[in-house]
């Protein structure tokens, strides 16, 4: 099981040049684990693409289906006061947007304490730098 962050769930659903590389780590190990915000995440990545006219309504509606797919069968990390708490002292301790810290807090959990136990997968580089300064086993563009 690996933990997948929003930005590597993006091009799962859309055709960027990664997806191929992603698309077959996913297959390699079907567990999709991610945090709670991950698919509200993923929509306004895709919104944001279709008001800069980089992607058409149907490509968006294309890629929401895909969406759907992959969260009725992905495994959530739900909110909880001691992710919100972490994600509080990741933002003192890292330079992360919230929401990052929100899924750094989150996969922290889900390893139970223990970054090395999860891998990370994650195609932003500050979220990348984060994770590994954590102790995350990281899968990024580097090692795709």
């Amino acid at each position: 099981m690996k933990y997948w962050d929003s930005s590597a769930i993006v091009p799962l659903l859309l055709e960027e040049p990664t997806t191929a590389h992603l698309i077959a780590l996913y297959r390699n190990d079907p567990v999709l684990l991610s945090w709670w915000g991950t698919g509200v995440e993923c929509v306004s990545a895709l919104a944001q693409l279709e008001r800069t006219g980089e992607l058409s309504a149907d490509e968006v509606t294309t890629a929401l289906k895909r969406l759907r797919d992959f969260r009725s069968s992905w495994q959530e990390v739900e909110p909880t006061d001691r992710i919100r708490e972490t994600a509080t002292r990741l933002l003192r301790v890292h330079n992360l947007r919230a929401a990052d810290s929100l899924q750094l807090a989150a996969a922290f959990a889900a390893s139970e304490g223990r970054p090395p136990s999860l891998d990370f997968v994650c195609l932003d580089d500050r979220l990348v730098l984060s994770a590994q300064r954590e102790g995350f086993n990281v899968i990024s563009l580097k090692n795709l």
